[in-house]
């Protein structure tokens, strides 16, 4: 029987699911925060990181054999590399929860968590297109309300680490901790716009 061609389009469609899958569960568990829950929790989206990383090693197992992919190799890997941050970042943000055993959740950080699922959305809508980037006409608008929401994300971090180190600096573990989860999930919406930067530079170079 000839030998299954792999797929570089389904990987990344599905590594941007796993992203998805995480970043619904992160905003339901800032949503109807339950500390007590928290130790499962981690265990769950930590399963789902792992997932994700078996897919990404699948990525580059083939690519080292591969003759001919179907777009330049560093390409490939960069788009596989900012997808695979978006997962373990977004696992990063569940684990300081648990870690610095936060008990409630301030409106920052719900908003925060609302952008992280918003952007993993728009980017996991893009990639199912990104196959047919010729002939799509949703995924240009798929990037760029990723950027758009990442525009969104910087903007709350920058004011909510001021409201820290203004309204909460008598409380120094409190600003330590909210500080540190406020850049994870900073950083999974940075990571979103960095995919979504790398899958535009593809399709230019492509076109």
């Amino acid at each position: 029987m000839p030998k299954i061609k792999f797929n570089y389009f389904d990987a990344f469609e599905r590594i941007a699911e796993y992203a998805y899958k995480e970043a619904t569960m992160l905003n339901g568990i800032l949503s109807n925060y339950e500390p007590e829950q928290m130790d499962d929790q981690v265990q769950i989206v930590h399963a789902i990181e792992n997932e994700a990383d078996e897919e990404n090693h699948q990525i580059y197992k083939h690519l080292a054999n591969e003759f001919v992919p179907p777009i330049e190799r560093e390409d490939i890997v960069t788009l596989a590399h900012h997808l695979d941050n978006i997962v373990d970042y977004i696992d990063d943000v569940v684990q300081r929860l648990f870690m610095f055993n936060i008990q409630e959740i301030p409106e920052p950080a719900l908003q925060m968590g609302e952008l992280i699922e918003k952007a993993c959305t728009a980017l996991c809508i893009a990639l199912k297109d990104f196959r047919n980037f010729k002939k799509s006409k949703t995924l240009d608008q798929m990037l760029i309300s990723v950027n758009d929401y990442e525009e969104e994300a910087d903007r709350l971090y920058f004011f909510a680490t001021r409201n820290l180190f203004t309204k909460r600096a008598d409380d120094p573990l409190y600003v330590m901790s909210w500080y540190h989860i406020m850049v994870s999930m900073e950083r999974c919406v940075d990571a979103t716009e960095d995919a979504a930067t790398t899958v535009s530079t593809i399709i230019m170079k492509n076109t």
